[in-house]
C-alpha cells in the first residue's frame, strides 16, 4: 500500500529517540513487528527510510519509533508537527506477532519499538509476554514499566543478556521468540536462545 498520511504527533520517548504517530490509511493493517517505508523531501531530495511499527495495532493511527542517529532523515522526522504529511509504503516483513500464546521478545537498541508493540499486543489478547531489551540509554521506559505492571516479564540490560534470555524462555506450548536489532546483537540473541534450549524457529528482523 502506498499513501500520503498526516502526522498526529511527535513525542520524545527516550534519549535521542522520538515516537512519530501517523494517521493510518484506509484498510492499512500492519502487525506489531512489521515495518513501513517513510518517504519525504529532505534537503530538496526525495529520501526514504524503513521504520518498524511500534504500536500494538494500527486502528486509526500507528506509531513508529525513530532513533536520532545524526542522519538528516531522522532529524527531519523529529521536526515534524501535527498536520504535516509524509508518504508511506507497506507494511513489509514476515516476522511479526500472530497471536502466539507467549511472546519472548529480545531487542537491542531500535528493536525496542517492536518489543513494546508485541508485548502490549500479547497482553491485550490475554496472552503472556517477556521482553529482554539491551540499551545503555533505554527508550519507551514508561511503556515497558506498564507492561511489567500488567504481568509481563521485562528485563532492561546494558550488558550480557544470556541469563535474562534463559529466564524468559520457559518452553511453554505456543511460546514464540522474536529478535530485533542490529547484526551483532542478533547473533548474540540467537546464541542466547540456543543456550537457553529454545527449540523453535525465532522470528528475526536484522536491522543491518
Amino acid at each position: 500500500m502506498d499513501a500520503t498520511v498526516a502526522v498526529r504527533s511527535v513525542a520524545e520517548v527516550g534519549p535521542d529517540t522520538v515516537a512519530v504517530t501517523l494517521d493510518s490509511p484506509p484498510e492499512f493493517d500492519a502487525r506489531p513487528g512489521q515495518f513501513v517505508r517513510l518517504t519525504a523531501l529532505v534537503g530538496g531530495e526525495e529520501t526514504s527510510r524503513f521504520y518498524t511499527v511500534s504500536s500494538p495495532d494500527t486502528e486509526g493511527t500507528f506509531e513508529t519509533t525513530v532513533g536520532l542517529d545524526g542522519g538528516d532523515f531522522s532529524a527531519y522526522l523529529a521536526s515534524l508537527e501535527s498536520g504535516d504529511e509524509v508518504d508511506i509504503s507497506g507494511p513489509f516483513g514476515d516476522d511479526y506477532y500472530e497471536g502466539e500464546a507467549r511472546a519472548v521478545v529480545i531487542a537491542g537498541g531500535p528493536g525496542v519499538g517492536p518489543a513494546v508493540a508485541i508485548a502490549e499486543s500479547a497482553l491485550d489478547a490475554g496472552n503472556e509476554a517477556a521482553v529482554v531489551y539491551r540499551d545503555d540509554a533505554p527508550a519507551h521506559v514508561e511503556r515497558l514499566e506498564d507492561a511489567r505492571d500488567r504481568g509481563a516479564s521485562v528485563v532492561v540490560a546494558d550488558g550480557d543478556i544470556a541469563d535474562a534470555v534463559a529466564d524468559a524462555v520457559t518452553g511453554a506450548d505456543g511460546e514464540q521468540a522474536f529478535v530485533y536489532g542490529f547484526a551483532d546483537f542478533v547473533d548474540e540473541a540467537v546464541a542466547a536462545l540456543e543456550e537457553a534450549g529454545y527449540a523453535g524457529d525465532a522470528k528475526i528482523e536484522n536491522f543491518g
